[in-house]
């Protein structure tokens, strides 16, 4: 999260929370409550917001034991559902892949695979369908496949979607998925989804490279949801400059590819690097004395 947030040219760190334990079984709304209660003891030093397994809904419950709470609903104040400007910035640094690798950013007529199909990807989808693209998914809610079909996407199973034909591999679930084992089943040109965490090991994005498959870091496209919240803390909410910022992830994307070409680097250590010279940059801002 902290690398998310410096390479998007945000002033926030980084922090997960995690509540262990399955949102389908066990979430309430004591559960909930007694989350927003701890969050409210850090005293601002944490925010907290929707992630896999939790909605606004929550966050509803989450926000009547602390004030410390970003993407509540417009109609609450706040700035609503991070996946939708999650599922733009992966669909902004998915076109600057293509332009890259095949001298175009048109993503008519390309085929994306997409493992998994939540919240960010269909949203990701829609703009990719928009584009006159081909769009394959899987995932293991049948709420998700259903909703996939709805929107005109094909279907295939859960590990078949390894093994599919495509343009582009969109990693859209939990992390770790590309490894040295998925990684020799890929087809692709490009790798560029909304899962955090993608990469199994260093060693994965270095034989993406040495295979001349371009790899998207993820914390560097799905960073949408994060820019979303940005623009409600200590503000009114204002979609058009989160849009904007959003869209900006094309540029950063493109910068990366061009460091990874000119350092001879793979693409996950150039935004690494990104990342950390902003990072120290700032650190020596913040030694000079104001008085």
């Amino acid at each position: 999260m902290t690398y998310k947030s410096a390479a998007a040219g945000l002033n926030l760190g980084g922090g997960k929370g995690v509540i262990i334990g399955d949102p389908r079984t066990q979430k309430s709304e004591s559960l909930l409550r007694s989350w927003g209660r701890f969050v409210d003891t850090l005293g601002g030093r944490y925010l907290t917001t929707t992630d896999v397994g939790t909605n606004g809904r929550d966050l509803e419950s989450i926000h009547q034991e602390t004030r410390h709470v970003v993407g509540l609903d417009v109609t609450l104040g706040g700035s609503g559902d991070t996946s939708i400007m999650t599922g733009l910035g992966v669909y902004m640094g998915i076109k600057a892949c293509a332009g890259d690798a095949w001298g175009s950013d048109s993503l008519r007529g390309r085929t994306i695979a997409m493992q998994g199909f939540g919240k960010v990807a269909s949203h990701t989808a829609k703009h990719l369908l928009d584009e006159d693209a081909r769009v394959i998914a899987t995932d293991i809610s049948e709420d998700a496949l259903g909703k996939a079909k709805s929107m005109g996407v094909q279907v295939v199973g859960a590990e078949e979607i390894f093994d599919t034909p495509c343009d582009i591999f969109a990693p859209c679930a939990l992390g770790g998925v590309i490894n040295k084992d998925s990684i020799q089943r890929l087809s692709c040109r490009i790798v560029a989804g909304g899962a955090n965490n993608q990469l199994a090991t260093e060693a994965d994005g270095e034989e993406l490279q040495r295979r001349g498959i371009t790899y998207a870091p993820d914390f560097l496209i799905n960073a949408g949801g994060i820019i979303n919240v940005s623009t409600e803390i200590g503000q009114p909410y204002n979609p058009d400059r989160a849009r904007q910022q959003t869209e900006r992830i094309y540029e950063q994307m493109s910068a990366v590819l061009t460091t990874s070409r000119n350092k001879e680097i793979s693409t996950a250590r150039a935004a690494e690097l990104l990342a950390e010279t902003r990072l120290a940059d700032v650190r020596r801002v913040r030694g000079i004395f104001r008085g």
